[in-house]
């Protein structure tokens, strides 16, 4: 029976530290939503970028309920704008009334130092980029545990993008990389996600070890650091 006992102890010791070293995966996964909507999480933290915004909004892509029902506790929201297809001040209103949180964008970029002191290893830095009919938007670059992740939002113009060097991922609309091969600008990234397609749009000839076409929903990226 003592002997037993002993192999118990054992091997419940053994799966949790299995399951520890499952935790402490020291990625950043990246889930993508719909249109510039993105699920960023180290495991620890969890910032949401251009999410919630309104299912379906001028003819852009919708999401399932479940989208919000499963927003994690005390997670953080960032904006870009506040046009519908990014932005539903009701979503966000109920979202915060059950999980809290703490919301971020193109109203408060002062308030960013609170966003870096509340993430570990974390650092954002907030560029006001032109997006017609919007007259506050902003495009961000954040560097977590060493990575260099930029979120263009619906910027019209590459010639952001083309001033920052040694991104690891940026995240894009189609017309950005189409602008910056019409002016001759480089995006110095090793990965592109293009994002923010319509249900029916469709890209050609995107070279899969440059370029990731985001347009099936829950599709993953994993950045290890």
């Amino acid at each position: 029976m003592i002997k037993f006992y002993r192999i118990s102890v054992f091997i419940i010791a053994l799966l949790a530290i299995t399951s520890l070293g499952f935790s402490q995966s020291n990625e950043i996964k990246i889930i993508f939503i719909g249109n510039c909507g993105l699920h960023l999480t180290d495991g620890s933290s969890n910032l949401y970028i251009d999410f919630p915004y309104k299912s379906g909004a001028y003819g852009y892509m919708k999401y399932d309920q479940t989208e919000i029902d499963n927003i994690r506790e005390n997670a953080i929201f960032l904006f870009t704008h506040k046009h519908a297809d990014h932005y539903s001040k009701k979503n966000l209103k109920r979202i915060k009334s059950k999980h809290k949180g703490n919301v971020f964008g193109s109203l408060n970029t002062n308030n960013f130092e609170k966003l870096t002191t509340s993430i570990n290893d974390f650092k954002i830095e907030a560029f006001k980029t032109k997006h017609r009919f919007s007259f506050k938007h902003y495009s961000y670059l954040i560097t977590w545990h060493g990575k260099r992740l930029f979120l263009s939002g619906d910027t019209e113009s590459a010639e952001t993008i083309a001033t920052i060097k040694d991104i690891n991922w940026a995240f894009v609309p189609v017309w950005i990389v189409l602008d910056a091969k019409e002016k001759n600008l480089k995006i110095n990234a090793d990965k592109i996600g293009v994002y923010h397609l319509y249900p029916t749009e469709t890209i050609k000839n995107a070279d899969p070890n440059k370029y990731l076409v985001l347009k099936q929903q829950g599709e993953e990226v994993s950045i290890p650091y």
